[in-house]
C-alpha cells in the first residue's frame, strides 16, 4: 500500500474542525440532557449549503493509489467515493441539536449515485440536510442526504447516509419512522456460493490512520488501539467510508477495465465491523459487464465466500449522460 503523505492534513481543516464541532455538542448535550427534556427536530430539517474547496491533484492522485486505483480514471475529476473528505462537514450540521448521543453514532451504511463528473477544478458546493430518523426505542437511524455539484454542474452526485446510534436502555423518542434502509432486504447474511471474486486486498494495521489522512475522518477506533479497545472492538477498524471506497474502486478496476464513468451507482450496508490488519476479498454476483444497458448486481466484502460479509450492497452500471 502506498505510504500517505502527512501533508495531506494541510486540507483536513473543516473535516477536523468540523468533528471537533461534533464532540463539543455531543458533550454538552450530555450535561444538559441531565437537566431538561429533548424532542426530536421537525423533519425534514433545514438545508445547509457548503462550498469547500476541491482536493489538491496531489492528495486525489494518493487517495485512488491507497485504494488500488490508476489516478489517470479520473483527470480532472474528483473521484465520487471521496466525498467524505468535503461532505463530513455539512453532514454534520445535520445532525446538530437532534437529541440522541452521537458520541455512540457508527455508519450504518450508504448509497451514493453519480449524476455526473464533478470537476476537479472548482470549489465544491454541498447541499445537506437530514431526511428523516426512524426510531424503534433499540436503535435510531438518520438519514442524511447531500448533493453535490460544482462550477457549472449543479448535481454531480447524490449521497445517502444512514448513521446510527445504538440506544442502550434509552426511552423511546418522538420520531418518525421515515428513514429507508440503506440496501434492499433480500440480501444474503453470508456471501453466496458460486460468487465472482473480483480482487483480494492486504489491508495493514495503519490503513485506518492512511484513511483518516486523505479524508481527515480521524475517529479514534479506526487509528489507536488502546481507544478501540476501549470502545468494545478487539483492534482498531477499517472506516465504514473506506470500505464503501475499496468495493467502489475496485468494481471500476476489476469488473469495468478502469472505466470508473460506468459505475452509476453503489448501495451499501455495513454489516459488522472489518478489524485490521485483515486480508478480504471483494465479491459480485447477478451482474454482466454492462454493455446491455444498465446492469445491475450484489457486492460484497468479506474474508472468503460463504463468509459473513463486512459490507454488502448493490451496483448499478450504465453510461452517465
Amino acid at each position: 500500500m502506498v505510504a500517505i503523505s502527512n501533508r495531506h492534513l494541510l486540507q483536513q481543516g473543516p473535516v477536523l474542525g468540523a468533528l471537533g464541532r461534533t464532540v463539543a455538542g455531543a458533550l454538552r448535550q450530555r450535561f444538559e440532557a441531565t437537566q431538561t427534556t429533548q424532542k426530536a427536530p421537525p423533519l425534514p430539517g433545514p438545508e445547509f449549503l457548503i462550498e469547500a474547496a476541491a482536493p489538491s491533484a496531489e492528495l486525489r492522485d494518493d487517495y485512488v493509489r491507497y485504494l488500488g486505483g490508476d489516478p489517470r480514471a479520473y483527470r480532472g475529476q474528483v473521484p465520487p467515493h471521496l466525498f467524505p473528505q468535503f461532505c463530513l462537514p455539512a453532514l454534520a450540521r445535520t445532525l446538530e441539536g437532534v437529541p440522541y448521543p452521537l458520541l455512540q453514532v457508527v455508519n450504518g451504511g450508504c448509497r451514493l449515485e453519480r449524476l455526473a463528473p464533478l470537476p476537479a477544478d472548482q470549489p465544491i458546493r454541498i447541499r445537506a440536510r437530514l431526511e428523516g430518523i426512524d426510531d424503534n426505542g433499540r436503535r435510531a437511524v438518520f438519514h442524511q442526504r447531500a448533493i453535490v455539484g460544482a462550477g457549472d454542474v449543479d448535481e454531480a452526485l447524490r449521497i445517502d447516509c444512514y448513521p446510527i446510534v445504538v440506544l442502550r436502555g434509552a426511552a423511546r423518542r418522538e420520531a418518525p419512522a421515515s428513514a429507508k434502509p440503506t440496501a434492499e432486504a433480500e440480501l444474503p447474511a453470508r456471501v453466496p456460493q458460486g460468487s465472482r471474486e473480483l480482487c483480494r486486498r492486504r489491508l495493514g494495521k495503519g490503513a485506518g490512520l492512511d484513511y483518516a489522512k486523505l479524508t481527515g475522518d480521524f475517529n479514534p477506533i479506526h487509528w489507536i488501539k488502546p481507544y478501540a479497545r476501549s470502545a468494545g472492538f478487539a483492534s482498531v477498524i477499517l472506516h465504514g467510508f473506506a470500505s464503501f471506497a475499496f468495493a467502489f474502486e475496485g468494481l471500476s478496476t476489476q469488473l469495468l477495465g478502469g472505466d470508473a464513468a460506468r459505475l452509476r451507482s453503489l448501495d451499501v450496508k455495513f454489516t459488522r465491523p472489518l478489524p485490521l490488519p485483515r486480508e478480504v476479498g471483494l465479491f459480485t454476483r447477478g451482474s454482466d459487464n454492462g454493455e446491455h444497458g444498465r446492469a445491475r448486481g450484489q457486492v460484497f466484502l468479506a474474508d472468503a465466500e460463504l463468509a459473513p460479509p463486512y459490507l454488502a450492497g448493490h451496483f448499478t452500471l450504465g453510461a452517465l449522460p
